[in-house]
């Protein structure tokens, strides 16, 4: 009804030394289409239009991009090469509307690093404590909400990627650490845990991971969320025990390193979408799309269809 909008994430607008990025193209039958860089720190979408009336809108984007592993040594000695601008620092460390830093997370954050002096240990105490302490929710829709507060509230620390990897996000945050969700999609297949890779058609395929920043050492790649995928994923139908191997080596490893068959959108929060009549976006990780009738479901595949796949080349 009325005139069509879509807004699509791209791949991180900025290179890191474990992603490189070529430009993007499209088409499709829109009136107009173009790029938006939205913020400074690499979120960058793809907004197009089309004109009352046409009754099959449609578009496809390509984009091509280079994936490393990553893995940082912390039993190395910090260095004095690693630097990051203050001010972007500082804007890791505040909070959005569903990522707080006060009241009930303040408190959970202090009690969990209560006694570590490093910053090391306490970004590592605030990983184990989310392994510990949540769980993988299959029921919750998409990759969750991100409502910290709430989910310290009520005492219910289940969820999904969108969710665990918030609460790490704003207990570091909390704690005086800079962190950061990254918000992206599997795009292959995994060489070490059949549950965290999805390759050729990842529609649905979405995954949030986290970083938090320490001293000398720069991001570290982190992903609570992805030890309690393995948890409930790895061997089903059954749930594996923490102490299970696979969970061990998933544990030990996703604190410092990331498997790179996956893409990285963005680490923004609270968007407000250009040209767009609906609310303000927690994140920005699903295709979004408007009519004159307001803003479609990303997750109601009834009432939006888009397919996402992935390729090697």
């Amino acid at each position: 009804v009325g005139a069509v909008r879509v807004w699509l994430p791209v791949p991180l607008t900025q290179n890191t030394d474990y992603f490189k990025r070529e430009p993007d193209s499209w088409t499709g039958n829109f009136k107009a289409a173009r790029s938006v860089q939205y913020d400074k720190y690499g979120t960058g979408l793809v907004f197009a239009e089309w004109a009352p009336g046409e009754k099959a809108p449609a578009m496809e984007l390509k984009s091509r991009f280079m994936t490393r592993d990553r893995h940082i040594d912390l039993s190395k000695k910090p260095t004095g090469a690693v630097k990051e601008d203050k001010a972007t620092l500082d804007y890791f460390r505040k909070p959005s509307k569903l990522i707080r830093t006060d009241g009930i997370v303040a408190s959970t954050s202090r009690g969990i690093v209560m006694g570590y002096k490093t910053d090391v240990d306490k970004a590592k105490a605030i990983y184990e404590w989310i392994v510990d302490n949540t769980f993988r929710d299959p029921k919750v829709k998409g990759c969750g909400i991100g409502d910290i507060s709430t989910m310290l509230q009520t005492g219910y620390l289940g969820g999904k990627c969108a969710d665990l990897n918030a609460l790490y996000v704003g207990l570091a945050r909390a704690a005086g650490l800079p962190a950061r969700d990254v918000y992206g999609v599997r795009c292959a297949a995994s060489n070490e845990f059949k549950s965290l890779g999805k390759a050729d058609d990842i529609t649905g395929a979405q995954h949030c991971r986290a970083e938090v920043y320490l001293t000398g050492y720069g991001w570290l790649p982190v992903d609570p969320a992805d030890v309690r995928k393995v948890v409930l994923e790895e061997n089903l139908p059954e749930q594996l025990p923490l102490d299970d191997p696979k969970v061990k080596k998933a544990r030990a490893k996703l604190f410092g390193a990331w498997e790179m068959n996956w893409l990285p959108y963005n680490y923004a929060h609270d968007l407000k979408l250009p040209h767009s009549n609906g609310p303000e976006l927690g994140f920005l990780m699903y295709p979004q799309t408007e009519t004159a009738n307001g803003r479609k479901d990303s997750l109601d595949p009834k009432n939006f269809k888009y397919t996402i796949t992935a390729k090697e080349v």
